[in-house]
């Protein structure tokens, strides 16, 4: 009787470990699926939502990490630097703020001079262009240090880097758990240096710009194992950079101040 009774209670358990085994299998190709279903339907996440996440993050306070990779660094910049001039009075408030942008210093072809027969070069003049903006996106940040000190809205530090790079991709990190992602779009349009100059092949007047497009993607830790994945690759291709870059290197430009929105 007592045997019987154990072997009853064994099979109602490994039925029970079946069933729940089941279930967790059934749970997960559910989960795989809307994953699936949630890339395909899901809509782009726009720039009006970068910064309405990027302002929050700011204004909830304590310690407030925002990453950024793109071309000259000016639409993060230009987000920023809004959002720090406005926040409300927090000592304990801490701002940490990375940039990595290209290396105007070396020679590119993208952006770049476009030839005859599509050939695409370097375009110096433009470059240097970019890297005086990019340098007075720098000041421009650094400029809210003393000032948020003074004001009593936390601490802020700021850091660009370089790297010899095309800038055909770019990133927007919220802290260590939300990254925006998007691709740069190609322009061909006059060069205005060359303007000026006549040439036998009009296309050798042309400069081959980017321009920011307006389609990004959002992957987040709380949106599934495809988004922390998406998130993870993200955060290890950025990092790398980050390591192989180099301070991004002074210049000589005109007094800066914080600018008022």
């Amino acid at each position: 009787m007592l045997y019987s009774e154990v072997q009853r209670l064994n099979a109602a358990h490994t039925t029970q470990q079946e069933t729940e085994q089941s279930l967790t299998a059934t749970v997960r190709r559910l989960e795989d699926e809307l994953q699936r279903l949630n890339q395909v339907l899901r809509p782009r996440a726009t720039q009006g939502a970068l910064q309405a996440e990027i302002r929050q993050a700011l204004e909830a306070g304590g310690d407030v990490q925002l990453t950024a990779m793109g071309f000259t660094g000016e639409t993060f910049v230009t987000m920023v630097k809004g959002f720090l001039y406005h926040l409300n009075t927090d000592p304990a408030r801490r701002v940490h703020l990375r940039v990595l942008v290209p290396d105007f210093t070396e020679a590119i072809d993208v952006p770049g001079q476009a030839g005859a027969a599509g050939k695409v070069s370097d375009a110096p003049r433009f470059r240097e262009h970019l890297r005086h903006m990019v340098v007075q996106h720098e000041r421009t940040l650094k400029a809210h240090i003393g000032r948020m000190a003074e004001r009593g809205q936390g601490t802020l530090t700021v850091e660009f880097r370089v790297l010899h790079m095309s800038p055909l991709r770019k990133l927007y990190f919220i802290n260590s758990d939300v990254v925006y992602e998007g691709l740069y779009k190609l322009d061909l349009r006059p060069n205005p240096d060359l303007a000026a100059v006549p040439r036998p092949d009009a296309a050798e007047g042309d400069l081959l710009d980017i321009i920011g497009g307006s389609r990004l993607d959002r992957w987040s830790l709380d949106s599934g194992e495809q988004d922390r994945k998406n998130l993870a690759h993200c955060r290890e291709f950025f990092e790398t950079l980050w390591r192989g870059a180099r301070e991004l290197a002074p210049t000589t430009l005109p007094p800066n101040r914080p600018d008022a929105p």
